[in-house]
């Protein structure tokens, strides 16, 4: 199983982007997806998650901002980033939870994408 995201970049101050990340390989369910990021210096936080059912959580800092969808049909899961500052800098890693491969196997496991670097400076 794979995690390829895409669609991070510069980004000037007040402005959007929008992340992309798709779950590819043997897959036969996934739980949770999502966001993570670390900033330069910091220890890697959660932005926002989302489960099978499409239940979002957000991590204070983005609430009101970020927005997190999810094709489960697609295994693909976006992040809409709004009002962006030089706070949100950081590098952002896909996520995604409890991947079942086979429903035989009785377990799933969790997976994490490269990471793609958001910049927001002017």
């Amino acid at each position: 199983v794979q995690l390829q995201a895409s669609g991070g970049g510069l980004v000037q101050p007040g402005g959007s982007l929008r992340l992309s990340c798709k779950a590819s390989g043997s897959i036969y369910s996934i739980s949770g997806m999502g966001w993570y990021r670390q900033g330069p210096g910091l220890q890697r936080e959660m932005v926002a998650v989302i489960s099978s059912g499409g239940f979002a959580t957000y991590g204070d800092s983005v609430k009101g901002r970020f927005a997190i969808s999810r094709d489960n049909a697609e295994n693909t899961v976006s992040l809409q980033m709004n009002n962006l500052s030089a706070e949100d800098t950081g590098v952002y890693y896909c996520n995604a939870r409890h991947v079942v491969r086979d429903p035989k196997d009785g377990y799933g496991m969790e997976y994490w994408g490269k990471g793609t670097q958001v910049t927001v400076s002017s």
